[in-house]
């Protein structure tokens, strides 16, 4: 391949002559500090570079050495526990090495060649016949991750594997004999980023993702393998929520993108995720995490690149039986990138500015989600090995304007709908997500699961919750015209009820250790007893009792402490159901309520 020529500098774009050979996505080294960049147009021989670093001291005359090979990453042991920027350059490393500041041009592999690995082979006779994705042995790569070293795409013969010890991931652990010649397997594998990796074949999603979050959970839930999006104005709480969902969500590998928020934020998962405990194993939630950083004061190309970055490494993981959520914050920041190379490529704007394809993009992202029996199998396995990638993207319109480009492109893909209040954040209500906007495409799927797990009332309950809400929302209105007391005693009931839900079940601490996260039959328990309380006032109302006495009953005040249960405490919900039939029964019945 020939070396170019800069002829044209503006920002992030660079444009080059004498690249003869070089293909559209093909990745380049510009100037004298050999920046890294990106082939993304041609037109005759004039090639479009944007540049993952700042450009500034590039100009006309200095020479662009083509790579040969679309940006792609390294995948394999040393993944998890580490961050890496959207070019995924290890930044930890470059901390260590270099301090705070990354100097423009340094190179560093994204995973260490000389550590050593303990590698453990799989049964298997010599000779066998293995393809593409099987397994040929495992990593502990983490306390929570096995890692399994798999067949590359593209390979298919007769095997010899390295017996059981330590290697490096250059070190061949296994040999295929194959039609072209012998093929010498490594635990290092790369893949070019904008292509999805190979699955045999994609499933319906047909198990939630719980993420221990009552108002998803219950109300709006997302199904592994599913797409859903949090869309909200500033200070909304989308990064908190985001958080949250990385923190507890029962996926076995989280990739958490950082793309073009605040370092504040990204610095926040970096202190807090290696305190915190993952729920089911109590080990470090690091020990489960992938971080991708590129924000706001990185270089604004680069940001497209984290997002493609993240999704390889979590498809990657998926391929090897896994159920991972990657958290993407934010594509509005992504697509301001894609915004600004647009302009300075010259192309025809859409709505707002943005690129006419930004539709087709956000969807090529979402669509690489899905629930997917993988390639291959493990050695003696009858049932197929299956994997998840769940892709939870925010969203952040200027102003919380909801019919904004970036917003209604990412709508018509995803399936779950978490539109979170301005109001309710500002009333401390976390999460603040609006139960009369949002929505979710999956909760068939997960009444299903949880009816057969949890118990049948699940739908009932969530029906009955969310129109109380409703109705609460349409009283609202007369309540501000006529207060309070114009309402009949039904009305009144319905907004004491509406009241319970929103406060005692809908709002969640996250600093609270026990009230941060709550499992599916907590939620269950905490919903049922509500509703059993509005059924039984309601039952009491119809027989004649003043509301003001059953609102007065000791048990009520029990309820909001409800959340405060520790998980398996199941007695305590018995009890305060059995409390609140014995006092209304006691108020129909004219007795004297207990204290």
């Amino acid at each position: 391949m020939k070396e170019g020529t800069v002829i044209k500098v503006s920002g992030p774009l660079v444009v080059a002559k004498g690249l003869a050979g070089t293909n559209i996505y093909d990745m380049v080294r510009v100037g004298e500090q050999r920046l890294l960049g990106e082939v993304v147009e041609i037109r005759s021989d004039e090639y479009s570079v944007q540049v993952y670093e700042e450009t500034e001291g590039i100009g006309p005359g200095q020479p662009v050495y083509p790579k040969g090979v679309p940006l792609d990453v390294e995948l394999g042991p040393g993944l998890i526990g580490s961050i890496f920027d959207g070019i995924q350059r290890p930044l930890d490393v470059i901390a260590s090495r270099m301090g705070s500041y990354i100097a423009r041009g340094v190179e560093y592999p994204p995973l260490e060649r000389e550590r050593k690995w303990h590698f453990v082979p799989v049964p298997r006779k010599a000779g066998d016949i293995v393809g593409q994705g099987d397994i040929l042995g495992t990593v502990r790569e983490s306390a929570l991750v096995e890692h399994r070293i798999m067949v590359p795409h593209g390979v298919e013969g007769r095997v010899s594997v390295t017996a059981e010890g330590d290697y490096a991931l250059d070190d061949a652990v296994a040999e295929v004999e194959t039609s072209s010649g012998v093929v010498d397997i490594k635990m290092l594998q790369r893949w070019p980023v904008r292509q999805a990796r190979q699955v045999s074949k994609k499933l319906p999603p047909d198990q939630p993702l719980v993420t221990g979050q009552r108002v998803i959970d219950t109300f709006f839930p997302v199904a592994k393998g599913g797409t859903s999006c949090v869309p909200g104005p500033f200070g909304s709480g989308k990064t908190v929520v985001q958080h949250q969902l990385a923190k507890w969500s029962d996926a076995d590998i989280v990739v958490y993108v950082g793309c073009g928020e605040r370092g504040n934020e990204m610095a926040d998962v970096l202190l807090s995720f290696p305190q915190l405990k993952d729920p089911r194993s109590q080990e470090s939630l690091m020990a489960r995490t992938v971080l991708v950083a590129n924000t706001s004061n990185m270089p604004v190309a680069a940001r497209e690149a984290s997002i493609f970055t993240g999704i390889t490494i979590a498809e990657y993981y998926r391929d090897m039986g896994y159920d991972v959520a990657l958290m993407a914050d934010s594509t509005s920041r992504w697509a301001e990138a894609m915004r600004e190379m647009s302009c300075r490529l010259e192309e025809m704007p859409g709505e707002e500015g943005f690129p006419t394809y930004l539709g087709s993009r956000l969807a090529g992202f979402y669509e690489r989600s899905g629930n997917v029996i993988c390639l291959g199998a493990e050695p003696g396995e009858s049932a197929d090995r299956r994997g998840s990638l769940t892709i939870i993207g925010a969203v952040s319109p200027p102003g919380g304007d909801l019919s904004e480009p970036v917003v209604q492109a990412t709508l018509r893909t995803v399936k779950v709908f978490w539109g979170l209040d301005e109001r309710l954040a500002s009333q401390r209500h976390f999460p603040a997500v609006n139960w009369l906007t949002s929505y979710s495409l999956y909760q068939q799927v997960v009444g299903r699961f949880a009816a057969k797990t949890i118990g049948p009332g699940w739908n009932d309950n969530r029906r009955k919750a969310l129109r109380l809400l409703q109705r609460e929302s349409e009283l609202e209105e007369l309540v501000r015209l006529v207060g309070m007391e114009a309402l009949s005693q039904e009305d009144k009931l319905v907004m004491e009820a509406a009241k319970m839900i929103r406060e005692d079940f809908l709002h969640q601490n996250a600093y609270d250790a026990l009230d941060t996260y709550t499992s599916l039959e907590k939620q269950f328990y905490m919903l049922d007893t509500i509703l059993t309380f509005y059924s039984r006032a309601q039952e009491a109302t119809d027989q004649g009792v003043d509301l003001l006495q059953i609102i007065e009953i000791p048990v009520k005040d029990k309820i909001p402490e409800l959340r405060l249960v520790a998980e398996g405490d199941w007695k305590v919900f018995e009890a305060v159901e059995r409390d609140i039939v014995e006092q209304i029964d006691g108020l129909v019945k004219g007795g004297q309520v207990g204290i």
